[in-house]
Formats: C-alpha cells, sequence, structure tokens
C-alpha cells in the first residue's frame, strides 16, 4: 500500500500540471472502487478550477471552486498518471481527468481499493474527521507524543493509529523505531520524554528522507511507463528477517502485531 511518501511524492508530481487548471472532461469507465464513485461526479467537476492539490493523512485533495473538493485515496494498488491525448487505456485505468492543456490525469488501480470522493472544506468528509496530526507538522513533537502515548497498547500499534498521527505506516514506524532503539512491543505508556525526543525526531527524519529520494521519480509521472513503488532506500531492519543487523550484526527478528509484520534489532531495539 502506498504509504505517506509515495502519496506526497505523488501530490508534488501532479502538482505542476494541475494547479490553475480546469477540468474540460471527466471520464468514469469503472465507478465500483472501495466506495462506489458518486454518479453524477463527471457532471460535478467539468468545467471547474483546480484551485490547489493539497494532502490530508494519505488521500490528495483537490481544491476546486465553491470550497468544494476532490478526495483521491491510491488505495493498494491506486496510482496517478499525467498521459497525452490518445494514450491507450490499461485494463485496470478506471478514471480519467481532462485537463485544458490537454494533458489526462489518469487513475489505474487493479485492486480498486482506492476512493474519488467528495467533500467541503468547512464539511470534511467522515474520512477525514478525527485525525491526528501530520508527521512532519510542527504539532506532533516530542510533548505531544509523550501526552498522546500514555497507554497499555504497543508503540508500533499507536503510531499506526490515525487519532494518534497520520500517514506514518508499516515499513516507517518499523524504520522510525529502529533509529530510535525502541522496541515495537514496548507499551506507550513505558516511553520517556527522552525515547518521545528520539521517537518523533526519527519519524520525521526516515519521512523526509523517502520524500527527497522519491523526488527523482517526479518525472515519470509524465511518462505511462512510470511507476513509482517503494523508494529505492536502504531500510535498516524491514523486510530483512535474519539478516544482520546493519549497527551489530546480530539477526533481524519479525513477529506479528496487530495483523502487521514488525522487524526489529534484539540488541539495538529496547
Amino acid at each position: 500500500m502506498p504509504e505517506l511518501p509515495e502519496v506526497e511524492t505523488t501530490r508534488r508530481g501532479i502538482e505542476p500540471h494541475l494547479l490553475g487548471r480546469q477540468l474540460t472532461r471527466v471520464t468514469v469507465y469503472e465507478p465500483r472502487l472501495r466506495w462506489r464513485v458518486r454518479d453524477d461526479l463527471s457532471e460535478w467537476l467539468t468545467h471547474r478550477p483546480i484551485l490547489a492539490v493539497g494532502r490530508r493523512a494519505k488521500y490528495l485533495l483537490l481544491s476546486l471552486d465553491a470550497g468544494e473538493r476532490l478526495l483521491i485515496h491510491l488505495g493498494m494498488s491506486g496510482s496517478l498518471r499525467l498521459v497525452e491525448p490518445n494514450t491507450p487505456r490499461k485494463k485496470h485505468d478506471h478514471i480519467e481527468l481532462e485537463l485544458d492543456h490537454g494533458h489526462i490525469l489518469r487513475y489505474h488501480d487493479p485492486r480498486r481499493f482506492g476512493a474519488f470522493l467528495t467533500d467541503h472544506e468547512h464539511t470534511p468528509h467522515a474520512r477525514l474527521q478525527n485525525l491526528g496530526p501530520e508527521p512532519l507538522s510542527a504539532a506532533f513533537d516530542a510533548n505531544y507524543l509523550y501526552q498522546t502515548t500514555r497507554r497499555d497498547q504497543a508503540i508500533k500499534v499507536l503510531l499506526m493509529s490515525n487519532p494518534v498521527v497520520v500517514g506514518v505506516g508499516n515499513i516507517y514506524a518499523n524504520e522510525a523505531l529502529f533509529m530510535a532503539g525502541i522496541h515495537p512491543a514496548r507499551a506507550g505508556k513505558s516511553l520517556n520524554i527522552g525515547d518521545c525526543l528520539r521517537l518523533s525526531d526519527a519519524i520525521k527524519t526516515v519521512l523526509t528522507r523517502a520524500i527527497e529520494q522519491g523526488g527523482t521519480t517526479l518525472r515519470d509521472f509524465v511518462r505511462e511507463n512510470g511507476q513509482p513503488g517503494y523508494f529505492q532506500q536502504t531500510l535498516q531492519v524491514y523486510d530483512r528477517t535474519d539478516a544482520p543487523c546493519r549497527q551489530c550484526q546480530t539477526p533481524i527478528a519479525r513477529f506479528i502485531q496487530a495483523q502487521r509484520a514488525s522487524f526489529y534489532c534484539p540488541v539495538c531495539q529496547h
């Protein structure tokens, strides 16, 4: 599933091509996504300007006139690509947004777990309510993390809870906990303020690095064959079961937490 850095890179990739443009045609080939696309989406979007291209958690937000917005979630396998007119559709290209400069923003989603939703900026969609702060914002710091994690739940489970912080995701939660030297099964309430300082800084660092590495893929958003995938980066623990820790050479261990795989170094993380 695309995580926050992948979604943010998508936002940055499409923004220069969408900002200030008008939608001239909208075609829904397959409305059966995670939630059915509204029947009148084409009429609702056509001839409207795109005033901003934002992101909240893993939702892309296209701000339109009158305060209304189109929310796009990539789900587990979704992607957005800008293509030239007359570029042949692929099997799982489900929605097309044609812009007044002629390019088409095409939504591709083999598993159809993504979403195209609508709301108003003053009455946000239910999916955007009760969300915690963005992990790269000033609101997410050691004091906030300390106050929010006074619970019996494992710290990794808390990091992947949207009311605590949005968009960290499994890969980056594993990596940040390793960087901070914290075992993923530790109870949130066992962390002291120093632990929370290391952890909040680690989360910002791993996400920022991933976004920076993703910057090299931005040109792919105007090529039909561009495939974003996960960024080519050196992961310290994620998906490295039994491989030597890059710091101490101890084999990386794996266990299941809340139905997700957790990876850690038994020596470096406590």
